[in-house]
């Protein structure tokens, strides 16, 4: 779990009890039954993350990134208008999930090392979803939901997007977002403030991840650009109006990052002999993406190689890709990896662990739990006191719902602490990570007496302050809620107490 678990059953072991509490409950109705197996399945599934963002903002890119091979159609064909699925399995499957009819397989078809869909002449308003099931290591943990762009000049396109991440009467079909944005815009800001939700004591603050994508352009493909990104995201996430709708933002050159991960024999020797020219020479043929095209030196990359080279890596992963092999990184594979870390993609990766991943339980849980809300909400069932009670006594019980109430309340404003405190706190329930050393702010991998010293002292601290007359009444629910958290990571390290 989290570090903070509860003693007795785990959350996903009791929400799961609550479900078949709620399916005798419903046993007599169809329609219920099928929305609460439906629900149900989640709590046992993959931690479904979407990527959402405004058009060219680089969502597929970014998605082919992270899963790690390119799967994800990135041109501005009729299937980037549908929310699709991509999830792990054991044989390539394509299948279209029509608004009416059956679902029906498409062919799973390659063209340049690229899969490419047809929608068999279907017509993409036609069509609620494909899913894509795919033998790729970085779905076993991850079902990752590409949505079309937000803010598209088709409203039609647009309106699936919101329809899918923001369903009416429904929690959403994703247990957490990252949000891409090129730039903090006024559009971006209004998105993730209507995604905020309020239902489970909780808000969408605790589940939405930003990105400035396409980070190199900041820079305009200096080698240095993801500094200057770093910094822009830094000051992002310390805005007034976003920081209460996301819990970070991440700069990652999206494009570079796919491109890393797939990165073929024949760049790396395209960008061997750009390195092995003279800096003056090089220099000039970097300059612009057209200059570099039209050049005829270094010779042996035809214009072909040079195009293909542009629309992969981009001006500034050509760039980099050069100055490390300059700088003596003479292996593929160690130039690929190198080029992945730089682009922001392990950042992300260990970005989306520690805030998702490490907490997808309460994720799950929690979504499952709204689904079951807005059920009861619609029936009117008089057999459902008991449940609603149920389900009132899980959240309000439950201590991983607790530290998402907290989270949300701390990054809105809700409790009435510090600045100090409140950093403290937003750390001590998984503000930055539900491992225990990120909770307490230590180095990675600390050893269990280092925990244990640093996890009694903040319930040491936390016990006085909730004692403290002083201490504003409002704010004495966070304060228990911190003490259970540090009580959660001391009981997890028996040996050392």
């Amino acid at each position: 779990m989290n570090g903070a678990e509860p003693p007795g059953a785990g959350l996903i072991e009791e929400t799961a009890a609550l479900f078949q509490t709620a399916k005798e409950v419903f046993r007599n109705d169809p329609a219920a039954t099928a929305i609460l197996s439906e629900l149900e399945a989640r709590l046992s599934g993959p931690l479904r993350i979407a990527v959402a963002g405004m058009v060219k903002a680089g969502k597929s890119t970014l998605l082919n990134a992270i899963i790690g091979e390119e799967i994800a159609p990135t041109d501005a064909g009729e299937c980037t208008r549908i929310v699709t699925w991509y999830r792990f399995g054991t044989t390539p499957r394509v299948t279209l999930i029509p608004k009416l009819g059956d679902p029906r397989a498409l062919p799973v078809t390659r063209e340049d090392g690229r899969l490419v869909f047809s929608l068999g002449g279907s017509e993409p308003e036609d069509v609620e979803r494909l899913v894509v099931d795919w033998p790729a290591p970085g779905l076993q943990e991850l079902t990752l939901i590409d949505t079309p762009g937000i803010a598209s000049l088709s409203q039609d396109v647009s309106g699936r997007s919101t329809a899918f991440l923001l369903p009416e009467n429904a929690p959403s079909a994703a247990d957490a977002v990252i949000y891409l944005m090129r730039h903090l815009h006024a559009s971006d800001v209004n998105f993730l403030e209507s995604f905020k939700d309020k239902a489970a004591g909780g808000s969408g603050t605790v589940n939405a991840l930003a990105v400035l994508s396409r980070a190199d352009e900041i820079g305009a493909g200096r080698i240095d650009s993801l500094i200057s990104a770093a910094v822009i995201a830094d000051r992002y996430s310390r805005d007034e109006n976003l920081k209460p709708l996301a819990l970070g933002v991440v700069p990652v050159a999206g494009l570079l990052a796919q491109s890393a991960r797939t990165m073929r024999q024949a760049e790396y020797r395209a960008m061997g002999l750009l390195a092995g020219m003279e800096r003056p020479e090089r220099e000039r043929t970097l300059l612009s993406a057209d200059r570099f095209v039209r050049a005829v030196e270094p010779a042996g990359i035809d214009p072909e190689s040079r195009a293909s080279l542009v629309n992969r890596f981009g001006l500034f992963g050509i760039r980099l890709g050069v100055a490390l092999i300059r700088g003596g990184l003479d292996d593929p594979t160690a130039l690929a990896h190198e080029l992945a870390r730089r682009s922001g993609l392990g950042q992300l990766l260990q970005t989306i662990s520690a805030l998702f991943q490490t907490r997808a339980d309460a994720l799950k849980a929690r979504a499952a739990v709204v689904g079951l809300e807005a059920l009861l909400q619609n029936a009117g069932h008089h057999a459902a006191t008991p449940l609603a009670t149920a389900m009132e006594r899980l959240q309000s019980g439950a201590h991983e719902f607790r530290e998402l109430k907290l989270l949300a309340q701390l990054r809105t404003g809700g409790v009435v602490l510090g600045p100090e405190l409140a950093t403290e706190a937003e750390r001590l329930v998984g503000g930055r990570g539900t491992a225990p050393a990120m909770r307490l702010g230590l180095p990675p991998d600390p050893s269990g007496e280092a925990i244990n010293e640093a996890a009694r002292a903040g319930l040491d601290r936390w016990r006085i302050i909730a004692e403290n007359p002083l201490t504003d009444p409002s704010s004495l629910d966070a304060c228990r809620v911190v003490i259970r958290s540090c009580e959660g990571m001391l009981a997890a390290i028996p040996a050392s107490r």
